[in-house]
C-alpha cells in the first residue's frame, strides 16, 4: 500500500485540520461539515495528479486546444454517516463519478471497550476494472474499512484501490497495510500516533458523525 500522508507538507490544509480539531470552532456543525468537505476536495485534487490521462481536443469558438483528460473510471463509495461531507468534498472533483454507500458502526456488544463493526446498508454499481475509492473521515482500529470492503467483494475486483481518510491513527494504517492489495493509495491529510483503550484516535477530534450530524443514540 502506497500512503500518501498531506500533513508532511505545510499547505492551507493545515487551517482546516486546526479547526475540525478545535472544541470550540467544531461546535458549529455546519462549519464542520464545510471544512471536511473543503478536506476532500484537497484529497481528491491530490489524488487526481496519480490518475491515469488520455489526449483529448477541445472545440473552442476560435480553434482547437489540447488537453490530457482523466480516465474516468471512479466509484466514490463513502461510509454512513459521517463520510457523507467528505464523499461531497470528493464529488465536487470528480463530479462523474460513480457512487455507492455503505452503512458500517461500532456495536458494542458487551462492553464498552469492545465492539464488533456491523454493516446494514449497501447500494453499489458494477465495481470491475474500476477506481474505487473508499471514503471514510476517521482511520481508527481500520476494521471499519475491512468489514466495508469484504461486503463490496461481490461486485466485483478494482483495478485499483484509493483510500482517503481525514484523521488517522498509525495502528489502524499499520492494520490495513497488512490487509488491503498493492494497489492501494491511503490519502490521509493527518496521522496521529495512538488509540485510546476505546479504540478512538488521540487526539483526534471525538466522533466526526455526532460532530457532523448532531449525537444519536447508542444501541
Amino acid at each position: 500500500m502506497q500512503i500518501h500522508n498531506l500533513s508532511e507538507q505545510n499547505s492551507i490544509l493545515n487551517i482546516f485540520i486546526s479547526e475540525i480539531r478545535d472544541v470550540v470552532i467544531q461546535k458549529d456543525s455546519m462549519r464542520f461539515r464545510r471544512n471536511i468537505e473543503r478536506i476532500g476536495e484537497i484529497l481528491a485534487y491530490e489524488m487526481s495528479k496519480s490518475l491515469t490521462y488520455h489526449a483529448s481536443t477541445i472545440e473552442t469558438p476560435l480553434g482547437k486546444s489540447s488537453i490530457n483528460l482523466f480516465d474516468n473510471d471512479i466509484v466514490l463509495c463513502s461510509i454512513l454517516r459521517a463520510g457523507v461531507p467528505l464523499h461531497q468534498g470528493l464529488l465536487n472533483y470528480f463530479d462523474d463519478a460513480e457512487n455507492a454507500f455503505i452503512s458500517a458502526y461500532r456495536h458494542h456488544r458487551h462492553d464498552p471497550e469492545s465492539f464488533e463493526i456491523v454493516v446494514e446498508y449497501l447500494a453499489c454499481p458494477n465495481l470491475e476494472n474500476k477506481r474505487l475509492i473508499l471514503a471514510d473521515p476517521m482511520l481508527a482500529t481500520g476494521q471499519s474499512l475491512v468489514a466495508t470492503f469484504e461486503a463490496l467483494k461481490p461486485f466485483g475486483i478494482p483495478k485499483e484501490i484509493h483510500l482517503v481518510n481525514v484523521i488517522g491513527a498509525q495502528d489502524g494504517i499499520d492494520f490495513i497495510d497488512g490487509y488491503f492489495p498493492e494497489n492501494t493509495h491511503l490519502w490521509i491529510a493527518t496521522v496521529d500516533d495512538k488509540l485510546n483503550d476505546k479504540g478512538y484516535i488521540v487526539p483526534g477530534l471525538g466522533d466526526a458523525g455526532d460532530l457532523a450530524f448532531g449525537e444519536k443514540l447508542q444501541r
